[in-house]
C-alpha cells in the first residue's frame, strides 16, 4: 500500500509527497512538512500517529484495520482536536457497495437470510477483514440487532436449524487476492447477491488520496469515505 500511495500521489495535481515514514521511523519529525498524514502501518501504531497528528494540527486518513476497541477509544478521543478519515475501505466501488448493501437490506426486508463472504490473500492477518466488519455493521443496524448474538463465524458441527436473527460471516484466505466481498440475501425460491472484487491496490490508494485532498481543513471530527464521496 506504501508504494501504491506514493505512485498515486505522482499522478494527483497539486498533491505533494512530503515524505514517507515506515513503523519505527521518526513521524513526529516530519508532521511540519505536511498537511495530511496517511496511515497504512498496523492496529497497535495507529493510535500513536492519531497522537502525533492532534499534537501538530494535522489532519489525518486511516486505512489501517483490526483495531481493538481501547485502540479504537484512543483514536476517536484525537478527533476532537483534528479531523479524521476512518474507513475500512477506499475503494469507490466498497463504498457503492456499502451504500447498495443498506438499500438492498432495507427493501427485502428480514424474510431474507443474510450471509458474507470475504476472501484475502494468504498474508492478512485479520480476520474478518475491515470492509467485511462494515457490511456487517450495517446489516446489523438495519436489522436492529447485536452483533455481538447474531453473528455466526462460520458454521461446524450439529448447529441446528438457522435462525432468521443470525448473520453468517465466513472468511477465506489463500494466495494474492486482494480483496473479494460478497453479500448474500437469501429467501426461500430466490437469492440477492452483492459481490465487489479488488484486482488492484491502486483503487484503494486513489480512494486514500482523495480523502486526504477532501480532510484538509475540516473541522474536527471523525469522517468516512461516504462523507468523502458526498453519498450521504
Amino acid at each position: 500500500m506504501g508504494q501504491a500511495l506514493i505512485a498515486g500521489a505522482a499522478r494527483i495535481p497539486g498533491l505533494e509527497l512530503a515524505g514517507a515514514v515506515d513503523v519505527g521511523d521518526d513521524l513526529g519529525g516530519r508532521l511540519a512538512d505536511c498537511d495530511v498524514v496517511i496511515d497504512f502501518t498496523l492496529h497497535s501504531v495507529t493510535a500513536g500517529v492519531a497522537e502525533l497528528c492532534a499534537q501538530a494540527g494535522k489532519a489525518l486518513v486511516i486505512g489501517t484495520t483490526g483495531h481493538n476497541e481501547a485502540e479504537k477509544e484512543a483514536i476517536r478521543a484525537t478527533a476532537k482536536r483534528i479531523p479524521l478519515v476512518w474507513a475500512s475501505n477506499y475503494s469507490t466501488g466498497v463504498n457503492t457497495l456499502f451504500w447498495l448493501t443498506r438499500k438492498a437490506a432495507e427493501i427485502l426486508g428480514p424474510g431474507f437470510d443474510l450471509e458474507v463472504i470475504e476472501m484475502h490473500h494468504r498474508l492478512k492477518k485479520d480476520a474478518p477483514s475491515g470492509t467485511a466488519t462494515t457490511l456487517l455493521e450495517i446489516l446489523g443496524d438495519v436489522r436492529k440487532v447485536q452483533l455481538e448474538e447474531a453473528l455466526r463465524h462460520g458454521r461446524h458441527g450439529i448447529v441446528g436449524e438457522r435462525t432468521s436473527s443470525e448473520i453468517g460471516i465466513h472468511a477465506v484466505r489463500g494466495g494474492d487476492v486482494v480483496g473479494d466481498h460478497t453479500v448474500i440475501f437469501a429467501a426461500t425460491g430466490e437469492r440477492v447477491e452483492l459481490t465487489h472484487k479488488a484486482s488492484s491496490r491502486d483503487t484503494f490508494a486513489s480512494g486514500a488520496l482523495r480523502a486526504a485532498n477532501w480532510v484538509v481543513g475540516r473541522a474536527p471530527g471523525i469522517y468516512d469515505m461516504q462523507d468523502v464521496l458526498g453519498l450521504k
